[in-house]
């Protein structure tokens, strides 16, 4: 019983600790070899911009109108998800039904 206590204190911590973090490493490269152009990411930095051009290993954000920076892929910690748009239902002729009016 005593031999097998230090197998399962390392399956413990792998289960743990080490399996964590090479999810989180393959999910940041999946992130990275995906990046197309028109998306909008954070940086490491916490840099928010729109991908303006990819080039090899460096991603180029335009943070601004007109300002376009420079990054290293690697750089880039997350993609930005766009909200769903808000349908404005009290103005929308389809969302009111016949014989209401609007108020």
């Amino acid at each position: 019983m005593e031999l097998l206590l230090p197998f399962v204190l390392l399956a413990l911590m792998w289960v743990l600790l080490v399996r964590p973090q090479q999810q989180r490493v393959r999910r940041q490269r999946e992130l990275i070899a995906s990046l197309e152009v028109g998306d909008e990411v954070v940086t490491a930095g916490g840099m928010v911009g729109r991908v303006a051009a990819l080039e090899g290993d460096e991603v180029h954000l335009e943070v601004a109108p007109g300002l376009t920076l420079r990054f290293a892929r690697l750089a880039v910690s997350s993609r930005v998800e766009q909200p769903a748009e808000a349908v404005d239902d009290e103005h929308d002729p389809e969302v009111l039904g016949e014989g209401e009016e609007d108020r």
